[in-house]
């Protein structure tokens, strides 16, 4: 590249195929008028934010030429688009097929219409068979699809972290609203918590548009380590799959035990694409933890990671945040591996204990599908209710009126009770919840709130020895 600094300390890049113009908004450079665009500079350390720089500048240069055609199809006066973008191909589709029933319900209770506007669901997927899972290009081709079509008024998406940081700032550039039911991590909307130039890269205009129902992992990592503290855990090795979601929450609970005094035996990288990981319980087991930590999903190997465990005769309890939250966790691991030693971390109540708004919809999920919703149907249903709210506001098909009206949020009588975005456009939600494998499914353990952290820890001091111990003795 034919790099040279620009305004601001931003990298310039001359590039006279794009056809773009540039110009500076409220001091950040958008498109309007000049061949080059601008990236901010990033911490010459951070090799994981020069990657995801160069990721991006790639992705906006694919939609620099594909740009052209955006709008060249009239829009329809009538008609507004959903779009969701969600894996369903592949072991997550279980849980994006709960996710698009909540959508579905949403829109099927607004009569499929919102305004003078009947709606039109579009349900694409990020996924690929040959990948079992999503893929940068797939989620891309979704963004761009979603961000050419005039009618595209809401974007659902994604499920996983690592692919909202692919279609964000694609989305960005059209001003084109998007509400995540289930990405958590910290980077994609608060300052100073992800990698170098977090989150502001995913915001080229330096607009926002990006809003999540979900709290994010600032909340769930730390609160998990608390409960580790308060259970009588004294040693805890931690592992994570190395991507974007699962290594940020272990991050989080590895600091937070190491405040809280908790001694951290170890914390690996496991490589997902592995079969199996005997040799690894091996060693944890010689290290005799009360707790490992697992950051991860079940598509990134939480299931066989059990499994292992267990036959390598590791008798510590066994932690996962809300990426193995679903049944296909506990049937990859076996559930007798799982009985009574595995906990998983959740933002917001389960399904079951969800009242008012949120009990409604899970009697009518039930009565619809004849079972009870998974975790994150509900969180479909959230985002989708929040889509329809932002443009029945908006009265428009205005995309940046749109999206204004949602982060405008402040007050929402939802399925997740009373809740709003904050000025980062995270909810306001702040209770997490614990649940237990017992009998082969999750079982309600305890509601985990803010106010529990503990104070002062840094002065903490751990339970008696003879107080119950998450592990073994």
């Amino acid at each position: 590249m034919n790099e040279s600094i620009g305004p601001g300390g931003w990298f310039a890049n001359n590039a006279p195929r794009m056809g773009l113009l540039w110009r500076r908004n409220g001091g950040w450079p958008v498109a309007a008028g000049k061949r080059r665009f601008y990236i901010r500079r990033m911490n010459p350390t951070a090799r994981s934010g020069r990657r995801l720089l160069l990721h991006l500048a790639g992705l906006l240069s694919l939609l620099a030429v594909s740009s052209g055609v955006v709008g060249c199809r009239p829009a329809d006066p009538d008609l507004v688009k959903i779009v969701s973008s969600l894996p369903r191909t592949g072991s997550a589709k279980h849980q994006s097929d709960t996710l698009v029933r909540g959508i579905r319900m949403a829109i099927d209770e607004a009569g499929g219409k919102v305004g003078p506007f009947r709606i039109e669901y579009l349900d694409l997927d990020d996924s690929t068979a040959a990948a079992g899972q999503w893929t940068s290009e797939a989620e891309a081709a979704n963004a761009r699809r979603a961000l050419q079509d005039p009618d595209v008024c809401a974007y659902i998406g994604t499920f996983n972290s690592g692919a909202a940081k692919v279609s964000m700032p694609i989305l960005n550039l059209g001003d084109l609203l998007m509400v995540s039911p289930a990405n958590t991590a910290v980077g994609l909307t608060k300052p100073g918590l992800g990698v170098p130039g977090e989150p502001e890269v995913y915001r080229p205009t330096g607009r926002r548009n990006y809003a999540r129902v979900v709290p994010a992992d600032d909340l769930q990592g730390p609160m998990a380590a608390d409960w580790a503290f308060r259970r009588g855990v004294k040693k805890a090795y931690i592992l994570d799959d190395n991507e974007v979601y699962g290594k940020g929450i272990a991050d989080l609970f590895d600091e937070r035990c190491r405040e809280l005094g908790i001694e951290v035996l170890g914390h690996d990288s496991i490589d997902a694409k592995a079969q199996e990981f005997k040799s690894l319980m091996a060693s944890i087991k010689a290290t005799k933890p009360d707790l490992v930590y697992f950051g991860g999903t079940t598509q990134s190997k939480g299931g066989q990671l059990a499994k292992d465990m267990a036959a390598a005769g590791v008798g510590a309890d066994l932690m996962v945040p809300d990426g193995c939250l679903e049944q296909v966790f506990i049937d990859s691991a076996g559930a007798t591996n799982l009985e009574g030693r595995c906990f998983v971390t959740f933002g917001g109540l389960p399904p079951e204990k969800l009242t008012g708004k949120g009990g409604e919809f899970v009697e009518r999920y039930r009565a619809k599908y004849g079972e009870l919703p998974e975790a994150y149907a509900v969180y479909g249903y959230e985002a989708a209710r929040v889509a329809i709210e932002a443009i029945a506001t908006a009265g428009s098909k205005d995309r940046r009126a749109i999206c204004d009206a949602a982060l405008a949020i402040r007050d929402f009588d939802g399925a997740l009770g009373h809740w709003g975005f904050d000025a980062n456009g995270d909810t306001t939600l702040r209770t997490l919840t614990v649940n237990v494998v017992k009998g082969g499914r999750f079982v309600f353990e305890e509601i985990l709130d803010e106010a529990d952290l503990v104070a002062n820890p840094a002065g903490a001091v751990l339970p008696p020895a003879d107080a119950p111990s998450g592990g073994p003795p």
